[in-house]
């Protein structure tokens, strides 16, 4: 024999409310759903600063990403400093269990013209792993934390 508890039932009976994406009310399922044509870039895109850290060396890291996926894709960004021939910008990766950040030199100097950096996820909030050059991903150790 089982028992279950009745559900009580609300004033309105059995009227619904649907919520857009941005938080409207909207009258049906569908709207709710709906694609959003007049979505701004701040909906597809939010940012985070890094820091990676090997040794005595910290790179300042700033990564802007799609919040709507996951893992988070990487949309651009910068490597400012701490690093030669910065800046670099960041041409792809992800951020989530784990992280990869591929980025690309633009200034001046005869160092590497890419960077890899990849790594997992750890408490507190960082990535515990490897970074490297043109092409080489494992060749030096971090820590790469955010920034609060």
């Amino acid at each position: 024999m089982t028992t279950q508890a009745k559900r009580p039932k609300s004033q309105a009976g059995s009227e619904r409310r649907f919520h857009n994406a941005q938080g409207a009310e909207v009258k049906t399922r569908d709207e709710a759903f709906a694609a959003q044509r007049d979505l701004s870039a701040e909906a597809v895109s939010t940012d985070a600063k890094l820091e990676l850290h090997n040794g005595a060396v910290t790179f300042a890291i700033e990564v802007q990403y799609n919040p709507n996926t996951y893992p988070h894709v990487v949309t651009g960004g910068k490597i400012s400093s701490g690093i030669c021939g910065a800046p670099w910008d960041l041409t792809g990766g992800f951020i989530g269990e784990t992280i990869r950040l591929d980025a690309k030199r633009t200034g001046q100097g005869s160092c590497a013209t890419t960077i890899t950096i990849v790594g997992e996820f750890q408490n507190p909030s960082a990535y515990r792993g490897t970074y490297g050059f043109d092409g080489a991903s494992s060749s030096f150790k971090h820590t790469t934390r955010y920034q609060c």
